[in-house]
């Protein structure tokens, strides 16, 4: 382990300085996975919420049917532990029929098939479910808390550190006073002439434990003064307050100095180069599978976008060629799409199933016919 050079080494005029344009930059994962993030914590509150509600009002007055009808009842197990119920629910209840379908998901480790009941509101007969959505309504709404939150708590962090960086980056245009300060390099990659780093405030004495993430262009390496730990320790800067720090680069290109200033900053890290021969800098081991945080992000995020890009492909697949119109999760994304998105797939389906009764998505408030 090679400790670092001593900050003192780093000369800089005592007096306010400002730093060059986009040192510290923002992932470009951050500008396509949020929006998907947050839609999918969107969908999955919007295709469940509503039927967890339903379920809590029947659970405050409910009234088991025994001659209610319970058509198509199927569950669906995924990854072990994830179930999904649906079934339609054909009933007549003070001189009125009902015929409605119902969808509940929930987190359960039972193997072997479920034994299910009509439920319905006392209060409000045209609310019914299944005895088994009952039976896990705390369990479902505790799974679609849990999701909820953590995906839509990643999409709105990933915001907020969004406008971290671009507050810090309007404040490094204002001259400061700059403080010297280790950084510890965590990941980087070179690609296409451009080298990414993430590095993180860990090592100084107030120390924030924040990452930041800044590219270097035109040969640009950073200023390596150490390493711990197999990690190589680059030489930083505070400007004023401002939450990050800034990398520098080996050339102080990045600061806003005379030519003179420069060369004298640069005066005790080229002493050192002459006598140490061993002085870090940035290699890729082919041995190790370092992979960066951002591109296991762009991996992540990627897989999602092609979840994304198969949900409107089925959708498509459902209102155009589908043998029934009551399949499953067809009809839910055909329900949760845009109204005009909704309606045109409502046509599709109308054309080919309209002598039928209206699926879920397509059915007027009959609960019967097509809207």
């Amino acid at each position: 382990m090679r400790g670092p050079t001593p900050l003192s080494s780093l000369v800089l005029p005592s007096r306010p300085l400002s730093l060059a344009r986009n040192v510290i930059s923002t992932p470009n994962a951050y500008f396509w996975s949020t929006p998907i993030i947050l839609a999918l914590a969107v969908f999955l509150f919007v295709s469940e919420a509503p039927g967890v509600i339903r379920d809590f009002q029947i659970s405050q007055n409910p009234l088991t049917l025994e001659n209610g009808d319970v058509q198509n009842g199927r569950c669906t197990t995924r990854k072990a532990v994830f179930t999904d119920c649906e079934a339609r629910l054909v009933y007549s209840y003070g001189g009125r029929d009902y015929d409605t379908e119902v969808e509940v998901m929930f987190v359960d480790f039972h193997t072997g098939d479920y034994e299910t009941g009509l439920v319905i509101s006392a209060d409000h007969p045209e609310l019914a479910t299944m005895s088994l959505g009952l039976d896990m309504l705390w369990n479902r709404i505790i799974t679609l808390t849990v999701f909820a939150l953590l995906l839509g708590g990643m999409g709105l962090g990933m915001i907020f550190l969004a406008i971290r960086i671009w507050w810090v980056k309007g404040q490094l245009l204002r001259p400061a006073m700059l403080t010297p300060v280790p950084v510890e390099v965590t990941a980087f990659d070179r690609r296409r002439g451009v080298l990414s780093i993430t590095y993180n405030d860990k090592i100084a004495n107030d120390k924030t434990g924040r990452s930041a993430y800044t590219r270097m262009k035109n040969g640009e390496e950073p200023l390596i003064v150490g390493e711990a730990n197999g990690k190589a320790i680059g030489l930083a800067v505070r400007h004023g307050n401002s939450a990050l720090p800034v990398l520098l680069d080996d050339r102080l290109q990045r600061v806003k100095l005379t030519d003179d200033e420069r060369n004298a900053a640069l005066a005790p890290f080229a002493h050192q180069q002459e006598s140490d021969r061993s002085v870090p800098v940035l290699i890729e081991d082919p041995k190790q599978s370092g992979i960066s945080i951002w591109r296991r992000l762009q991996v992540f995020f990627g897989m999602l976008l092609l979840i994304l890009v198969g949900v409107v492909g089925f959708w498509l697949w459902y209102v155009t060629t589908s043998t029934t119109p009551f399949q499953s999760p067809g009809m839910d994304i055909n329900n949760l799409m845009p109204a005009p998105f909704n309606e045109w797939g409502c046509e599709q389906l109308k054309k080919r199933f309209g002598q039928d009764r209206a699926p879920l998505g397509c059915v007027a408030d009959d609960y019967t016919s097509w809207k």
